[in-house]
């Protein structure tokens, strides 16, 4: 079982950006300016700390989260995708006319018991 997975429409973009960017990474704080809006940054651009927890990879892309923001999505399965529109401040799709988004989901019991526990700081 894992935490996040994306859609198709997310993984063209991803793509794209790899292609210009090279690889990529994601992180969803909750910050009061872009909310809750997953930010995709070239990799290594964005610093991640020992208080962010690794949710899993998204085509190959770590995504974290804010271990704040952790503690009120943990019970739900994340998935990555794409609607129109402009990205979050520092997200690399915002010349794209695209933007990612979270589409959630809470757990079943049966799915939270095949959970492994989450990694925090860095993983790749």
């Amino acid at each position: 079982m894992t935490r996040v997975e994306f859609t198709a429409e997310a993984k063209v973009l991803m793509d794209e950006l790899r292609s210009f960017h090279g690889p990529i990474m994601f992180h969803q704080s909750g910050g009061c300016c872009d909310g809750s809006a997953p930010m995709c940054f070239a990799l290594d651009e964005f610093k991640v700390g020992a208080n962010d927890v690794f949710l899993g990879n998204v085509d190959g892309a770590p995504f974290y989260m804010s271990a704040s923001q952790f503690e009120y999505w943990k019970h739900t399965h994340l998935t990555l995708h794409v609607t129109p529109g402009r990205g979050a401040s520092f997200s690399l799709e915002i010349p794209t006319g695209k933007r990612f988004l979270i589409k959630s989901r809470l757990f079943s019991h049966e799915e939270i018991l095949e959970l492994q526990p989450p990694l925090m700081g860095k993983q790749h």
